[in-house]
């Protein structure tokens, strides 16, 4: 067998119901992946800050749910001794809380997905995807004067932050899959999945399940592999298969 498929077959592996570190499982998003990938038979291991909530949060006596303490703004070493090494693949979901610090959405959305990276290579785990966000390199899209932009990135530069963090991501060698969901709701999903190139979207919005089934589908099809993808529900927009989706962006 060729050394690119050994690697192929190595990295497709994740879907064989392994164990998946989820960093902000508490979180709206995170909490969400992490009842999607317990359905779906993970094991799964949520990074939290706070374990006295988590158990109220999180599904209650699930054997397939471990809950340790992780907070993302700690360093490497202690979030590598927090992930283990019986985990597979880590899936960041953390995000800054508001607050009057604006150096929040950098030790959070910044430093803390750094931090995480470097977890995983000290442990040698090649799968990592991250929940980002659209407009993220706003400014190189022309869209310096979108409201989104402007009210997101008074809140601390959190854009400006998180596509650092991106960056470094690709820069990694790690094996990653970036999603920019569009604006965030609670609601159930309304309407079909749209999936577009890094840099195409500027409007729109999905819902918290809908992101969370992308994240979980990423590790199930090797079409998302090094890849970055931006989402937005549309009730206009047919309904794809994930193969479909993930393979209709370009390999980074």
């Amino acid at each position: 067998m060729e050394g690119s498929e050994i690697k192929e077959e190595k990295e497709a592996g994740i879907g064989q119901k392994k164990k998946i570190f989820v960093a902000g499982a508490t979180g709206n998003t995170g909490k969400r992946i992490v009842e999607q990938l317990l359905t779906k038979g993970f094991d799964v291991k949520a990074g939290v800050r706070d374990v006295d909530k988590a158990k109220s949060v999180l599904p209650e006596g699930n054997p397939l749910l471990q809950i340790v303490k992780a907070d993302v703004t700690e360093g490497s070493a202690k979030l590598a001794d927090a992930i283990g090494d019986d985990s597979d693949a880590v899936i960041c979901a953390t995000g800054f809380q508001p607050s009057w610090n604006l150096l929040t959405p950098w030790k959070v959305d910044n430093f803390g997905t750094v931090n995480l990276v470097d977890a995983c290579q000290k442990l040698g785990i090649n799968r990592f995807i991250l929940i980002s966000s659209i407009l993220v390199n706003g400014a190189a899209m022309g869209q310096l004067f979108n409201p989104v932009y402007i009210i997101l990135n008074v809140m601390g530069l959190v854009l400006v932050a998180k596509l650092q963090a991106e960056r470094y991501i690709r820069k990694a060698g790690i094996n990653y899959t970036i999603i920019r969901p569009g604006g965030l709701k609670n609601d159930p999903p309304q309407g079909n999945i749209i999936m577009q190139p890094e840099d195409t979207l500027f409007r729109g919005s999905i819902s918290r399940d809908q992101v969370a089934e992308v994240a979980v589908e990423a590790l199930l099809h090797p079409e998302s592999h090094y890849k970055v993808v931006e989402i937005v529900a549309s009730t206009d927009a047919p309904k794809r298969s994930f193969e479909e989706l993930f393979g209709s962006i370009e390999q980074q």
